[in-house]
């Protein structure tokens, strides 16, 4: 979530320097990590978190905080937040956002374009690798161009830009952790920018599934929250209450 790239980005744009076979590629990339997670049954998490929220410069540390958040499948999230002593409740239920303020109101939120749900990006959703593909190319992600690099000695495939592209939509893809960056063209209230979701010091939590104890967010390069992971459990199976907006109203 640069300037140099302008050539390479019109020559992708009309198709021209693409490598040959990059669609299959990418293809195969993400078929061999959806095939890895096909015995993975994750229906829930129980995340513990800490979070650190910097100012506009990316440089200094704005307030602190902690997050507990749960995910439930199909589509439902519970973010509990304490922020510089201020606690606050989001629910997400499917497209539909509800926020307990920390004074006990609950308000619900305009609601989230299904895109925007980067859940899918840490939890292993069941999905094939056309499902996948075809979100990603929803949020501006061509699957006709990829590479390979290696990130702390690791072979990661990059879909959806050229070597040198550095502001494209474009998802890094490691075969045994999964989505390590992922870079989207976004519009803030800023105006338009570049949002790139960088996770790292994967642990193995269940089978072949990885999970990052390090989530970083930039906009612009410039970075806007770190999040440091303290506990993960899965599959504890979370009464649904927590994620019942008329349950949350009537929480003391």
């Amino acid at each position: 979530m640069a300037g140099a790239s302008v050539l390479l980005l019109l020559l992708a744009s009309l198709g021209v320097g693409a490598p040959r076979g990059a669609a299959q590629d990418a293809k195969a990339a993400v078929e061999a990590f959806v095939a890895r997670l096909s015995d993975v049954n994750v229906t829930d998490l129980v995340i513990v978190q800490d979070l650190t929220l910097y100012q506009p410069n990316g440089r200094h540390a704005q307030s602190t905080g902690e997050q507990r958040v749960l995910f439930k499948l199909p589509r439902r999230q519970r973010l509990e937040q304490t922020v510089e002593g201020q606690r606050e409740v989001r629910l997400i239920v499917g497209d539909r956002v509800f926020v307990r303020q920390p004074a006990g109101k609950v308000y619900e939120a305009p609601a989230l374009p299904a895109e925007s749900d980067r859940t899918r990006l840490l939890v292993p959703v069941r999905r094939s690798a056309a499902d996948l593909l075809a979100e990603w190319r929803a949020l501006g992600v061509r699957d006709d161009v990829s590479h390979v690099v290696r990130v702390g000695g690791r072979p990661v495939t990059v879909i959806g830009a050229m070597p040198g592209d550095r502001d494209v939509p474009a998802v890094w893809l490691d075969a045994e952790y999964g989505v390590v960056r992922f870079v989207t063209r976004e519009t803030l209230p800023t105006g338009p920018a570049t949002l790139d979701l960088a996770f790292s010091e994967h642990r193995p939590l269940l089978g072949g599934f990885f999970f990052p104890y390090r989530q970083e967010a930039f906009v612009n390069s410039k970075l806007l929250l770190r999040i440091t992971v303290r506990s993960v459990r899965l599959n504890t199976n979370p009464p649904d209450a927590l994620f019942d907006p008329d349950a949350l109203r009537r929480e003391p």
